[in-house]
């Protein structure tokens, strides 16, 4: 290897800490980042010297199960602690309008306000509508793990596939 090999290997390493990092950090598109960070890679050394198709497509469905399981989290969340259509809206609601005023507090804190508050809204007294907001914020909590680990395996498994085919 190169040094422009090892440089580009570096950037896009740190590219993709940066979009795993993004799984938990608002305004960052976690596992996207991971991906575009590979295809770049790819598109600069060529297929040579850069990972195969298989691995890119392997990466593709860890990105698009990411994304999926992050919104499917927050609902399952929420509705195995009793939410109803109006809480599972709420908490979407509440996470967005969290995200764009008051950033990452309001990320974590706003899944659980708007799933309450539709709650209460739809006719639910305040317990099961604490409830459900708990459930909507637990599930997106866990849904960020869920991220996490896709990205983690998406650069695990490119960073193995490059060296392997370097070296």
């Amino acid at each position: 290897m190169d040094w422009q090999q090892w440089t580009g290997l570096a950037v896009t390493w740190l590219v993709m800490l940066i979009g795993t990092l993004g799984c938990v950090l608002p305004a960052v598109p976690g596992a996207p980042l991971v991906f575009f960070a590979a295809v770049a890679h790819r598109l600069y050394f060529g297929a040579d010297q850069s990972v195969n198709n298989v691995v890119l497509g392997i990466i593709v469905g860890l990105m698009l199960f990411s994304l999926v399981l992050d919104y499917l989290a927050t609902m399952y969340g929420a509705k195995k602690l009793g939410a109803t259509r109006y809480g599972i809206i709420g908490s979407i609601v509440g996470g967005l309008v969290g995200l764009i005023f008051f950033n990452i507090p309001g990320a974590l804190i706003g899944p659980f306000v708007g799933a309450l508050s539709f709650e209460l809204i739809g006719g639910k007294d305040w317990k099961t509508s604490s409830k459900a907001g708990l459930g909507a914020t637990l599930g997106l909590l866990g849904g960020a793990v869920g991220k996490v680990a896709c990205s983690f395996a998406m650069a695990a498994i490119f960073s193995v596939n490059v060296l392997y085919r370097l070296f």
